[in-house]
């Protein structure tokens, strides 16, 4: 089972509901109502915000979105990317 899934097995049915939809507006690159901020230091990393989970993504040249990281915030969120 990878990162991702793990994570969203921890979540609660709303959450995890939430986080899919989502997860597949950035599949379908509608970026329309979702809170979206570049990552400080980096020119392809993003991040989007839902609530107190973060869904960090980097985005290639060729367009290719490629999820990092679902997680809670907390202080240790950003760290390593």
């Amino acid at each position: 089972m990878d990162k991702i899934n793990k994570l969203l097995q921890k979540l609660s049915g709303k959450e995890r509901k939430r986080i899919k939809e989502t997860l597949e507006q950035l599949k379908n690159k509608n970026f329309k109502g979702l809170q979206t901020k570049k990552l400080k230091g980096h020119n392809d990393v993003f991040r989007v915000r839902k609530g107190d989970i973060r869904i960090i993504y980097r985005a290639s040249e060729t367009g290719e979105l490629f999820i990092l990281a679902v997680e809670r915030r907390s202080e240790k969120t950003y760290r390593g990317f």
